[in-house]
């Protein structure tokens, strides 16, 4: 019988979450990308990446965007190709085939995976707040964080140099989007996952 990713993390479906923000503070800075990759686990107990969704966000009424943020993620507010979406359109783009999955795999809830993932899940805690968000499938507190992991696995706890030592390519001018940023820490996150079964045969 196939194994199930559900048994592998205690009931947790690990779904990887970015978010790209005016600031650094979820209470009133704007998210201004979000992203997330769904996992799954193939027939010989390996993590993969089944479902990447992507979205540019309309700042919240009110919100704080710092020209330096700007400047790092390389986000162009005016761009006419964004196509932004209300943060409530963009979490139900998220948490709808979360909830989906959840019930395909017999997960309870799922959990953010993510790189520095306590920055990601203040941000999406606060989204959901402020859109009055109902049954988040998202735990609310818990995460993997991939800095911690990569810190163990290859001595390395940002991102491009953990990826680069665990042999994913990396191209510097990508980064800092969030479906790209998203995509390589589900790719950082399945590998050590799939090194440890290796390792250990968990």
């Amino acid at each position: 019988m196939p194994p199930k990713i559900s048994e592998r993390f205690r009931g947790f479906l690990p779904v990887v979450i970015d978010v790209e923000t005016g600031g650094f503070n979820p209470a009133t800075d704007a998210i201004l990308e979000l992203a997330a990759c769904i996992l799954c686990m193939d027939d010989f107990g390996r993590l993969k990446i089944a479902e990447t969704i992507t979205t540019n966000i309309v700042p919240f009424q009110g919100a704080r965007i710092e020209p330096s943020s700007l400047e790092f993620t390389g986000i162009d507010l005016s761009d006419p190709e964004r196509n932004p979406i209300h943060e409530k359109e963009a979490l139900s783009k998220i948490v709808v085939p979360v909830r989906k999955e959840l019930r395909a795999t017999d997960c309870q809830r799922a959990i953010l995976v993510g790189h520095n993932a306590s920055f990601d899940l203040s941000f999406l805690n606060a989204a959901v707040e402020r859109v009055n968000l109902k049954r988040n499938p998202f735990h609310p507190f818990s995460s993997f964080d991939t800095a911690t992991l990569g810190g163990l696995a290859f001595g390395q706890t940002v991102l491009a140099r953990a990826i680069q030592a665990a042999g994913i390519e990396w191209d510097e001018s990508s980064a800092h989007s969030a479906e790209y940023d998203t995509f390589k820490t589900a790719e950082l996150f399945c590998t050590i996952v799939n090194r440890w079964k290796i390792l250990t045969g968990l």
